[in-house]
């Protein structure tokens, strides 16, 4: 398996980013919490951003239905996956 680095700083790769977009990660910030990619020199965020996209999201999905508990309670699974 050929790795993808988006974060030097850190060590993380694309995989993980989408490990952890599919976990519920929606944003560098959420990404950044979970592995600290973005938060040293920053090179990283545009891509992370481009992993990322504008696709769907379910916790942004939730959110805009008005279901903010629903997000809350997915919070401690990004923690676990991290």
């Amino acid at each position: 398996m050929n790795r993808v680095y988006v974060c030097s700083c850190f060590g993380i790769t694309d995989e993980q980013v989408k490990e952890h977009a599919a976990a519920g990660a929606c944003t560098p910030r959420q990404i950044a919490s979970a592995t600290k990619a973005g938060t040293d020199c920053g090179s990283c965020v545009r891509t992370i951003q481009g992993i990322l996209g504008r696709g769907a999201c379910p916790r942004r999905e939730l959110l805009d239905q008005g279901e903010t508990g629903a997000v809350l309670a997915a919070a401690p699974r990004l923690a676990e996956a991290a």
